[in-house]
C-alpha cells in the first residue's frame, strides 16, 4: 500500500470544514467508517479531526488519500438546497479545500476521489500508485454488516438531501431504516427473508426483522425514538435474544441500534453487556450489538 503524508494545512481546513457540520459522535463515524486509523484521538472538537487525519498520512497501513476522500465526499458532492441559508457558506468552504489541495499539489473528483496532479482516473498507472478506486470485497457476511451498519448515516444522506425537484426520503421510523438497510444487503445476499415469527418465550413470539438463512444470522434492527425508549433498548433486546436463541435457524444475532437522536445514555455499556455468547440446553447464540448514530 502506497501512503502518502496529508499536508497539516489540508488537515487544518477539512478539520475546521467538518467541525462546523457534526457533533464528536457524527465525525467518529465518519471518520471511522472512511477508514481513518484508531482510536480517535482524545482531543477538543476544533483539533481532533485535522490530528485524525493528519494520523492516517501517517500510518504505513493506511491508504490517507483514500481516507480523506472518503471523509470529504458527502459534503464536496452532496449540496444543501440552493435556496437554503446554508448554501453560500457550503459553496465558500467547498471552495477552501479545493484551493488547499490545489496548493499541495492534489485534486478532488466527484465520488470522493483525491489524486495528485497528473493522474487521471482513466490511467492504468493510478492502480500503481494506491488502491483508491478498487473495491475490496468483504470476507465474511459479517465484515459485510459491519461496513454497511457504521455507513447507514452516510448512505442517508444523499437520499435526505436530494437534489433540487427531487423528493427528498425520510428515515424516522424503524420500517425506514429496515428498508435501507435491506436495500443495502440486497445486491450482496441472494436470500434474504424478512419477518418470520421466532419460537415462543414467556408465552409469546415475535417477528425478526432479517433472517439470512444461509448464514445462520438474524439481523434485528431497533431504532431509539426518544430519550425513554433509548433507555428501554436493553430490556427489549434481552428479550429478542431469549426468542432467537430458540430458532433452528439462527446461530448468530445481530443487534442493529439506529440512535439518530444519542437517546441512548450509554451505548458501549448497551454493546459491552449483551454482546457474547449464550448457551443454554435448548439452544446457543453469539450475540453482536451495533449502535449507528448521526
Amino acid at each position: 500500500m502506497t501512503n502518502i503524508k496529508i499536508p497539516r494545512a489540508i488537515c487544518l481546513v477539512v478539520g475546521e470544514v467538518l467541525s462546523k457540520r457534526g457533533s464528536h459522535d457524527i465525525l467518529n463515524k465518519l471518520f471511522e467508517s472512511s477508514g481513518a486509523p484508531g482510536p480517535p484521538p482524545d482531543l477538543a472538537h476544533h483539533s481532533k479531526w485535522k490530528n485524525w487525519l493528519f494520523t492516517a498520512g501517517t500510518d504505513p497501513n493506511v491508504d490517507s488519500l483514500k481516507v480523506l476522500g472518503n471523509v470529504i465526499e458527502e459534503f464536496m458532492d452532496v449540496a444543501p438546497n440552493e435556496y437554503s441559508e446554508e448554501y453560500s457558506d457550503w459553496g465558500t468552504d467547498r471552495k477552501r479545500i479545493i484551493s488547499v489541495l490545489e496548493d499541495y499539489g492534489f485534486r478532488y473528483f466527484q465520488g470522493g476521489r483525491v489524486l495528485p496532479h497528473g493522474i487521471k482516473l482513466d490511467e492504468a498507472s493510478i492502480n500503481d500508485f494506491s488502491n483508491k478506486i478498487s473495491v475490496a470485497k468483504p470476507e465474511s457476511v459479517e465484515e459485510l454488516l459491519s461496513v454497511l451498519v457504521r455507513g447507514l448515516p452516510r448512505a442517508m444522506h444523499p437520499l435526505t438531501h436530494r437534489r433540487k425537484r427531487a423528493q427528498s426520503l425520510s428515515f424516522s421510523s424503524e420500517y425506514d431504516v429496515q428498508d435501507l438497510l435491506h436495500s443495502l444487503l440486497r445486491p450482496w445476499v441472494a436470500d434474504i427473508r424478512p419477518e418470520e415469527f421466532t419460537p415462543s418465550y414467556a408465552g409469546s413470539s415475535t417477528r425478526m426483522d432479517f433472517l439470512l438463512p444461509v448464514h445462520k444470522l438474524v439481523i434485528e434492527l431497533k431504532f431509539a425514538r426518544d430519550r425513554s425508549h433509548g433507555r428501554k433498548l436493553g430490556d427489549e433486546l434481552i428479550i429478542d435474544i431469549e426468542h432467537y436463541r430458540r430458532h433452528p435457524e439462527c446461530d448468530i444475532l445481530w443487534c442493529v441500534v439506529y440512535d439518530p437522536g444519542n437517546f441512548i445514555p450509554n451505548p458501549e455499556g448497551l454493546c459491552g453487556d449483551l454482546e457474547g455468547e449464550r448457551a443454554m440446553p435448548d439452544g446457543k447464540l453469539r450475540v453482536k450489538v451495533m449502535v449507528s448514530s448521526m
